[in-house]
């Protein structure tokens, strides 16, 4: 068993409400070739969200059996008791790499800029009971701006968790999108 084995999304209600998330990668080539890709291994309390609809595609769910999903972000700000033991004992792990040359800075400026893609797809992101953080790396020699970078390693991390979560599979009753 490795990373993403046991992760899972939308914990709100317990782990017979939550979702099955696992590992996905993904990789974003700029124009003149250089490349950003993301590795991330999603084991969040918030629900995931596909950031082209804004649509719900993995989280808590509205009863054990159910599909319908019950919206963590609404249910924190009714003031909706957690069920369940939501511990802090999740975190969705992250790491940029590009083949462009970085500076100690300027990998630190990736890490922050990828954190982004976290944002766009996980609601909410960075609770109290989430420990998330990205890493990047440079092993390149190629030259880009650390803009660019940034906004395709934000692309690559928010498509790497959808990944995540649309090819896990149901396991240990907990069910996945892969099924």
């Amino acid at each position: 068993m490795g990373a993403g084995t046991g992760a899972t999304v939308g914990k709100m209600f317990g782990m017979k409400q939550a979702m099955k998330a696992g590992i996905g990668s993904y990789t974003v080539e700029l124009s003149g070739g250089v490349r950003v890709a993301a590795l991330v291994a999603v084991n969040a309390v918030g629900d995931v969200r596909d950031p082209e609809t804004g649509k719900i595609i993995a989280g808590a769910r509205q009863s054990p059996d159910s599909r319908e999903f019950a919206d963590t972000e609404l249910q924190i700000k009714r003031g909706t008791p957690r069920g369940g033991a939501v511990r802090r004992t999740n975190t969705t792990l992250a790491l940029v790499a590009t083949d462009a040359k970085l500076t100690k800075n300027g990998a630190t400026r990736l890490a922050q800029q990828a954190t982004l893609g976290m944002a766009r797809t996980i609601y909410p992101v960075n609770t109290a009971f989430d420990g998330d953080v990205t890493f990047a790396l440079s092993l390149g020699e190629a030259q880009a701006d650390i803009t660019a970078l940034g906004v395709a390693a934000a692309e690559a991390l928010a498509q790497a968790i959808l990944r995540a979560v649309r090819s896990a599979a149901t396991l240990g009753g907990v069910p996945g999108l892969a099924g």
